[in-house]
C-alpha cells in the first residue's frame, strides 16, 4: 500500500496544541486537588473510577510532554513548547525532559534495533521488558524527589489520598503508556523500516481511551510532527 502524502504540518496547528495541553493540565491539577481531599471509602466504586480517570489524565501529562519533544506543542514557539514540555515531565515523577527528548530522538532513528533505548535485546515478554524499560528511564535522583514531595505533601493531605490519587495513578500511567505506546507496536516481526511499528485497529474511542490515539503508532512514526489528536486523521488515510 502506498504511504499517503498527508497535507497538515506543525505550523498549520495555529495554538491548539496549546489549548490541548491546557486543558490536559488543568484537568489533571484540578482533579488531584480536589481528590486528595476526597473521602475515601473503598465501597465506594466512585474511588476506583476517579483513580482510573487521574491515571488517564497522568498519561495525558506525559503525552503533552512527548508532543513537546517533537515541537508540536507550539511549534511557534520553541521556547514556550521547551517549558511546557520540561514542565510535564517534571510533573510526571521528575522525569529530565532532556533526557527524554535525547532518548526518544534516539528510538525514532533506531526504532526496534539494538541502538533503540526503548527495545529489549530479544523482544521478550511484558514484564522483562517492562523491567527493562523502567531500568531505562527511572533514576534514584527521581526516586528521591518523589520521596521528598510525598513527604512533604501527607504534611497537609491524607496518606491514602497521596497513594490512591498520587502515587498509584502515576504508577499505572506507566503501564498504559509502555503497553500501549512501546510493547504492542514494537513487538515481534516488523516489515516496514525504519519504523517497525504497528498500529492498533482503527478506533477511535477505544485509541483514545488506551493511550490518547498513540496506539496508532505506525503512523506516529512516518509523520512524528503531527500531535496526538491529529494522529486519528493520519490513521484514516493510511
Amino acid at each position: 500500500m502506498t504511504t499517503p502524502v498527508l497535507s497538515f504540518k506543525p505550523t498549520q496547528i495555529g495554538h491548539r496544541g496549546l489549548y490541548f495541553a491546557a486543558a490536559i493540565l488543568l484537568s489533571w491539577a484540578g482533579m488531584l486537588v480536589f481528590l486528595l481531599n476526597y473521602p475515601i471509602d473503598w465501597q465506594n466504586p466512585l474511588v476506583y473510577l476517579f483513580a482510573l480517570i487521574q491515571t488517564h489524565l497522568y498519561t495525558g501529562v506525559f503525552i503533552t510532554a512527548h508532543d513537546a519533544i517533537h515541537g508540536v506543542v507550539a511549534p511557534n514557539n520553541k521556547r514556550l513548547n521547551y517549558w511546557i514540555g520540561f514542565l510535564c515531565a517534571t510533573l510526571f515523577a521528575f522525569n529530565n525532559f532532556n533526557r527524554l527528548s535525547r532518548k526518544h530522538h534516539l528510538h525514532h532513528r533506531h526504532s526496534a534495533t539494538d541502538d533503540d533505548p526503548d527495545f529489549h535485546d530479544g523482544n521478550p515478554g511484558f514484564l522483562a521488558w517492562y523491567y527493562s524499560f523502567l531500568k531505562e528511564y527511572i533514576s534514584v535522583i527521581q526516586i528521591v524527589l518523589m520521596a521528598v514531595t510525598y513527604n512533604i505533601l501527607k504534611i497537609w493531605f491524607p496518606m491514602e489520598n497521596l497513594i490512591v490519587f498520587w502515587m498509584a495513578p502515576a504508577v499505572l500511567s506507566t503501564f498504559q503508556l509502555f503497553y500501549f505506546g512501546t510493547y504492542l507496536p514494537h513487538r515481534g516481526e516488523h516489515h516496514n523500516p525504519p519504523h517497525n511499528a504497528r498500529s492498533q485497529k482503527l478506533n477511535h474511542i477505544a485509541a483514545f481511551l488506551s493511550c490518547y490515539f498513540f496506539g496508532y503508532h505506525a503512523e506516529h512514526h512516518a509523520w512524528p510532527y503531527l500531535p496526538w489528536w491529529k494522529l486519528p486523521e493520519a490513521r484514516e488515510m493510511n
